[in-house]
């Protein structure tokens, strides 16, 4: 059996790369991780042109798809995209617009009720104290404490440090402004990638079957057909079940007349889009939001949230999203566990596509050997 160049130039390259990363880890891994802060607003513009494009295609389909007219066809792909962009932008400001008044409402309360606590607390402290102990501690230590000496230190800092100050507040509207400009770069990359998709696929395409053999251009296309299967899936099954978890929250504290049982379940059910915690990050809302009120509810509306969050966890969360990607729920809360391990919520929530895309290789790959499957799915 013969040995191509070719096979032989792609075999020493990747030994070559092998050999560079262990000889030259620092700097091959640090060139890395620059490149991919560079590159940044591409990723998350990526991100975002995905996450836009399985709404914006449905839409597409619905949009007089039988219409030959120029103007029908030409005007279809960004009706879907703004029409996408516009059901986004009110979900998430419906959501807001719930739970933010209520949570400055909480706020202001909280504050407000904070000048009688005190005093209520000092009265019980009186009671106690009978002998004024404490308070004679307190004066005795007060009147030990060198003041002037920390007024010094405090002064001394302050004047020191306020050039400290004023770069640091430099640093952080840079930042912010840095943060904006890439934000809008991402977004016009976004929108430029779901527009050409086509073209920009077709280029890709022309890019394989020029530079790559048939046999990989065909592996990478299954691949690929694989992953964005398995991805759209994913991110189906998260909305559905941040649909029904949010829907059981706002059931539950209905029946058991917990307050803003409507605002906090919205909430609950937008942070359940975070796998496994997100129903947690609602719930410290929801607390802050009762407790305000009625301390005693907030605690068992806290019981009621732990509970939930075990259903979800285990009953709601790998049936429902573990279905809709076809990953045993064993699988899913493995994944889930070993991602927040090494990423956290970011490893939580590409863990289960990521695992769920490798298991389905692995399985239409072992049918193939077994002859169940003639071609890959």
């Amino acid at each position: 059996m013969t040995i191509s160049k070719k096979s032989i130039i792609w075999s020493s390259v990747v030994v070559a790369i092998f050999l560079a990363c262990l000889v030259y880890p620092g700097e091959i891994f640090g060139a890395i991780g620059k490149l991919i802060s560079v590159l940044n607003p591409l990723i998350l513009g990526g991100v975002m042109a995905y996450a836009v494009n399985l709404l914006s295609r449905q839409l597409e389909k619905w949009l007089w798809p039988h219409a030959k007219q120029k103007w029908a066809q030409g005007s279809r792909r960004p009706l879907a995209i703004l029409f996408a962009l516009l059901i986004i932008v009110l979900v998430i400001a419906g959501v807001m617009r719930l739970v933010i008044p209520q949570f400055v409402d909480a706020i202001n309360s909280f504050f407000k009720a904070m000048p009688s606590t005190i005093n209520d607390v000092t009265h019980w402290l009186n009671q106690i104290d009978q002998n004024h102990t404490i308070s004679k501690r307190i004066a005795a230590a007060t009147a030990n404490f060198n003041w002037q000496s920390v007024e010094a230190k405090v002064t001394k800092y302050l004047t020191a440090g306020a050039t400290g100050i004023f770069s640091s507040t430099v640093s952080i509207f840079s930042n912010i402004f840095s943060g904006l400009i890439n934000f809008v770069l991402s977004f016009v990359f976004s929108i430029y990638l779901i527009s050409g998709k086509e073209k920009i696929g077709g280029w890709l395409n022309r890019l394989m079957d020029d530079f790559l053999p048939a046999k990989v251009v065909a592996k990478t296309h299954y691949v690929v057909n694989v992953t964005d299967k398995m991805f759209s899936s994913f991110i189906a099954g998260q909305v559905l079940e941040g649909f029904i978890l949010g829907t059981l929250c706002t059931l539950g504290m209905m029946l058991f007349r917990f307050p803003d049982a409507l605002s906090i379940g919205a909430l609950v059910g937008i942070s359940a889009l975070i796998p496994m915690i997100g129903a947690w990050i609602g719930g410290v809302v929801g607390f802050v939001l009762i407790a305000v009120t009625s301390p005693i509810k907030a605690v068992l509306f806290v019981v009621f949230i732990i509970v939930l969050q075990q259903v979800e966890g285990n009953l709601i969360y790998p049936r429902v999203v573990g279905g809709t990607i076809g990953l045993p729920g064993i699988l899913v809360l493995a994944a889930i566990t070993i991602g927040s391990g090494l990423s956290g919520i970011v490893g939580m929530m590409l863990a289960v596509p990521v695992t769920a895309t490798l298991y389905r290789l692995m399985r239409n790959a072992t049918f193939k050997k077994e002859g169940i499957l003639k071609d890959s799915e």
